[in-house]
Parts: C-alpha cells; structure tokens; sequence
C-alpha cells in the first residue's frame, strides 16, 4: 500500500497532468496542504519532494513552489545518423528544409533558436587520442547551442571538433557565420571530399555541474547523459569528435539494432 505521502503526490500529479494545476500556476502553502490532507506539514515537504525530484515542480525561495514548464522533450535515435547521410547530397534548396533538431523534436526551422561559436584550439592529450593525432594539431571548435523559441534551456549543449587541415580547402567551413548548415556536418564534410562510413556514440551519466545545472534548466536531481560521438571516414580515419551533455529529465534515447537473419 502507498504510503501517505506517495498518496498526496499522486493526487498533486494527478492535478497537473490534467492541467487543473497548470505550468507557472503556484502551489498552496505547506500548511495548506496539510490542512487539506489532514497529515502533518513534514508528510506534505515529503508529497512536494516527490514530484520535484520527477521534475513537475520548482521550489523558489522565499515565494513557494510552483508547477514546472515542462521542455520540449527529445527523442534521439541512432537512425538519424543515415537520415542525414541520405541528405548530404540532396540541393541546398531540400536541406535547408529541416535539420537533426527538428528531425529529433518534431519542430520546424521556425520553432528554433540557434547559435553558434567557432574557434580553432590546439587538441589537448584526450582530442589527440579520439582522432589519432599529435597533442598540438589544431583544431576547429564548433559550439551549439539550439532552443525552442519561448524555451530559455538549449536542447543540450555541444562541442564539435574538426581537424583544421582536414577542412581549409573549404574556407566557409572555417565561418561561424554560415550555421546553421543546410545539411549540417555530414554535408559539411562532403564539400571537402570526406564520406563517412561510421559513426561510434559513446554514453554516460553524472551529475550535472552546477553551470550544466543553470544553463540546461535541470531540477534537482536531475543528471545529465554524456555522449562522445566518433565520426570515422571510408578511409578509417577520425574526422569529427562530438562531446555533448543531454538534459536527463527531457531526453529519450532510442536505438534500433538490425540483426543478419539465419
């Protein structure tokens, strides 16, 4: 039998979910809620921890706890991957239609807000071992940032890392000015003669660092899922490390594996 608490945070749940406690909408006081239930104030503090550790409700300092927005949640597949490379070579006037955004939300190219940073740096011990290279060789560092218009959290956050000799022969590959990229990396590559044949993701989990925590809008007790990803060229060499952080509580990672028949 649930517990008294679990009890009250079912029916608080239960209230939000069918939007008669709507997102922004402020919950009544502890005392209140614990006149309501007829339980004592800590079992309420017990009902309200329950549902901001499922991340419905934020608690705000000096004014209360309040129904949580919800984000756009994310669904991520690794048959994105092919999805773009079908693209790679289609007109501009077919990529530039949608991206793995929207390709992963649902959203179009008017529901988004995106940003980017280039800079070149030179690959530390741990970029050199991911693309086989001398610790040294630069590289291009491409940070993104993408958001639902009317959202203050980013999807996720991510870097992108291209060996610099790899890419010069396309100097538009070098302007951050030119993102976002009908196409995106995949497309990106073939302008400068590279196909990939692979790609290796690589996940974990952590907690979040406090900055993750603020940029990403995580409630309390929320981790963040970590994915290197490894993009390898027909020629087996590495062409692009990804590291980038997902958001834990609005991130669904789906993979599909096609097994050879007997």
């Amino acid at each position: 039998m649930a517990k008294r608490y679990e009890q009250i945070a079912a029916k608080l749940k239960a209230q939000i979910d069918d939007g008669s406690l709507p997102p922004g909408e402020r919950l009544p006081a502890e005392t209140e809620l614990a006149d309501i239930y007829e339980v004592s104030v800590p079992t309420v503090r017990q009902a309200v921890g329950v549902l901001q550790a499922q991340g419905l409700v934020d608690k705000q300092h000096g004014r209360g706890t309040f129904v949580r927005r919800q984000p756009t949640p994310v669904t991520r597949d690794n048959l994105r991957h092919q999805w773009e490379k079908n693209r790679a070579r289609a007109p501009e006037s077919e990529r530039v239609k949608t991206g793995a955004t929207e390709h992963d939300t649902g959203l179009t190219v008017n529901d988004l807000v995106f940003a980017s940073k280039y800079e070149k740096t030179p690959a530390n011990a741990d970029l050199a071992a991911a693309f086989g290279i001398p610790e040294g060789t630069m590289l291009l560092e491409r940070t993104y940032r993408t958001r639902r218009s009317g959202e203050r959290a980013p999807f996720d956050t991510s870097r992108s890392y291209l060996v610099l000799d790899m890419i010069e022969g396309n100097p538009d590959l070098l302007r951050d000015d030119q993102e976002p990229w009908p196409g995106g990396t995949q497309n990106q590559l073939f302008t400068v003669g590279i196909e990939l044949d692979r790609i290796v993701e690589t996940f974990r989990a952590r907690p979040p660092t406090p900055e993750e925590t603020e940029e990403l809008g995580l409630p309390v007790g929320v981790s963040v899922i970590i994915l290197r990803k490894t993009c390898i060229d027909t020629t087996d060499r590495v062409v692009e490390v990804a590291d980038v952080v997902l958001p834990g509580d609005r991130t669904e990672m789906v993979y599909t594996t096609q097994l050879s028949r007997w």
